[in-house]
């Protein structure tokens, strides 16, 4: 049986042909048909190596091959020469087009990098350390070091409007605020809409990322891997070593637990938890809990335990604002929060925002006489988002203490700072945040210290000769994250593909330390203040580095009911498809029916159409106002 009958290969094109074809081809359609003819010729030299006449299906083949080859070794050359127009172009290894791409985590990070890498032509492959997806959002019975997860009732602080993908909506049915399970099939369906499991390898833990030998002149890297069973027992034996163009690191920063030591902690002989450790309230009914910290992950144990335990401390240094997740009228909270006005006015005016903060909180629940008021205004910490805190601190099952002082030499007590003091604590869970790392980096190449890492716009080391390696949702945003990754993943790609460069190392450096000083002036000293990002602000900078920044006044003028949502409406991912490339035909319909998507879980009537900012027609009018002034004193 001849190569041709055992292949059941069409009739094969000469070898003229193929180059004709190649010739009018994208360069991306040039990538994808090279990568699948790669594959053909592998099989058809496994089928035919045994023989030494070629028949004339082979022998095409085999001048294909030839032909790649040539290919490989120009694009191996530190300079190409393409000819275009005849004239005569050179090209540095830089600008070529990136092929193939690695990325690290396969969470929800990953799973958008995946995609922007298929939209820009790329070839990527995704590492995932457990055998599924979805990151910190799928839940784990079991502490898996290296991974997050979330707790078993952990519902997202942020509404499905912001959490979602800016060219897939969560469905209209879908709750505003989603439990961890209805987020996880939401990232489930996004992953089959867009076929991004195929380009994932599970249970595969990654040991080291290193630049490539030839790196100076090729920006690539090398990834060590092995199997996620032997990860404990690796040996240079056991790693694979692969070669890729470039990097996208996506493995968050929730996975690794920050401790804070206390005097006399190492006597007590209860029990000691972080919050990364805890899943759920069994086994701790009928115990005393002492809770150290107040960000959101300590904000929803107390409340959870205060139902169970026999009694809830809650430790917190500083005290913090809290920020409820209905908002007026019972809409989402984030929904009134967030538009081009209040991006524009917290700008300008950030003393005005703290003030109408706090009134709003304070109509809430006093925060001083619940031992709750920071000494900071709102806008200097990030906040924790809770609805039911109040509610326990009211009814007794959470009382609040302020910072530790020490624990008690026979291992079973307490005393604070304020010199009260508990005789018997059962079990202590600290909720104090995580430590950026990247176990499988050099510190050479990123370096951490304190939590602080000297990232461009926190994606691109500044130092690095070749913008080939890129950390995806290494931010801590007022808001939510996934629409930053997007436009993070969606920059890299281009990046990667040479249609858009980065500044010079010096106006990079000059950016990060700028952000690094408004950092410090802004938020209090803390290891979780490091990357902390206003959203709209941050969203707007990113999509100004790809172009897809919408034109308001544009839209004002030729579209004014999609102009008008964009100024006064809820700044919500799609508007970041309205324009530049990898626009999306849906993006006007999806901005102009949110309304409705929030709407309908909650059954509300129908003919009820007023929208979320006609409610507030006299807050609008005020800031237009205010705006006006603005406007015209200080542009």
């Amino acid at each position: 049986m001849d190569a041709k009958s055992q292949l059941e290969l069409p009739t094969p094109p000469t070898f003229s042909q193929m180059m004709e074809d190649l010739d009018i081809m994208t360069s991306d359609d040039k990538i994808f048909k090279l990568f699948q003819l790669e594959q053909l010729i592998d099989q058809c030299e496994d089928q035919s190596s045994s023989s030494s006449n070629r028949t004339p299906v082979e022998q095409t083949y085999w001048l294909i091959n030839k032909f790649l080859s040539r290919l490989k070794t120009l694009q191996d050359l530190d300079t190409t020469i393409t000819t275009q127009n005849d004239a005569i172009i050179e090209q540095t290894p830089s600008e070529k087009t990136m092929r193939t791409v690695a990325i690290i985590g396969g969470g929800v990070s990953g799973l958008i990098c995946i995609k922007c890498c298929l939209e820009a032509g790329l070839v990527p492959t995704c590492y995932e350390m457990t055998n599924d997806i979805g990151g910190l959002w799928n839940y784990d019975a079991n502490a898996v070091d290296g991974k997050a997860s979330v707790m078993k009732s952990t519902v997202i602080n942020t509404s499905k409007e912001f959490m979602a993908f800016s060219d897939y909506p969560a469905p209209i049915e879908y709750p505003n605020y989603m439990h961890n399970t209805k987020l996880l099939e939401y990232f489930r369906m996004y992953a089959k809409q867009f076929q991004l499991t195929n380009h994932i390898r599970f249970r595969t833990f990654i040991t080291r990322v290193q630049p490539a030998d030839d790196y100076e002149q090729t920006g690539a890297w090398l990834v060590y891997s092995v199997n996620a069973e032997e990860a404990d027992r690796r040996t240079t034996e056991n790693e694979k070593c692969e070669k890729y163009d470039a990097v996208m690191l996506a493995t968050g920063h929730h996975a690794h637990p920050r401790w804070v030591d206390f005097p006399g902690l190492e006597n007590f002989k209860g029990t000691k938890l972080h919050s990364w450790q805890y899943k759920t309230p069994h086994g701790f009914e009928d115990k005393v809990v002492v809770i150290i910290g107040i960000g959101n992950s300590g904000g929803d144990m107390v409340v959870e335990l205060g139902r169970f335990a026999k009694q809830v401390y809650l430790s917190t240094r500083r005290g913090s604002w809290v920020l409820n997740r209905v908002g007026p009228n019972g809409w989402p909270a984030d929904l009134y929060s967030t538009s081009t006005v209040a991006c524009t006015v917290q700008r300008y005016f950030p003393w005005l925002v703290n003030k109408l903060l706090e009134r709003d909180m304070s109509k809430r629940f006093d925060h001083e006489l619940y031992k709750m008021k920071p000494k900071h205004r709102p806008l200097q910490q990030h906040p924790c988002m809770n609805d039911d805190l109040p509610n326990r601190i009211l009814c007794g099952s959470v009382i609040v203490k302020p910072d530790i002082k020490e624990f008690t030499a026979d291992g079973h007590g307490i005393v604070f700072t304020d010199g009260s003091k508990l005789d018997h604590v059962d079990c202590v869970l600290m909720a104090t945040g995580f430590s950026i790392a990247f176990p499988y980096l050099d510190e050479k190449i990123i370096s951490v210290q304190e939590n602080h890492v000297r990232l461009y716009e926190y994606v691109w080391p500044s130092h690095m000769k070749h913008s080939t390696l890129a950390v995806m949702g290494l931010v801590q945003p007022w808001g939510a994250i996934n629409p930053i990754t997007e436009l993070q993943a969606r920059w890299a790609a281009k990046v990667f593909k040479g249609e858009l460069k980065l500044p010079s190392r010096s106006k990079m450096d000059e950016d990060i330390d700028d952000k690094a000083t408004k950092m410090r002036e802004r938020y209090v000293a803390s290891p979780r203040h490091t990357v902390q990002v206003d959203y709209m602000e941050h969203c707007d900078e990113l999509a100004d580095h790809l172009g897809c920044r919408p034109n308001i006044l544009n839209f004002l003028k030729t579209d004014f009911k999609l102009g008008w949502k964009l100024l006064f409406g809820p700044y919500t991912p799609y508007r970041y498809r309205l324009e530049g490339s990898r626009k999306w035909a849906g993006a006007r319909e999806a901005i102009l029916t949110q309304d409705e998507r929030v709407r309908y879980p909650l059954c509300a009537a129908q003919d009820n159409k007023q929208g979320i900012e006609w409610t507030s027609m006299f807050s609008i009018i005020a800031v237009v106002v205010l705006l006006f002034i603005v406007v015209r004193c200080f542009v």
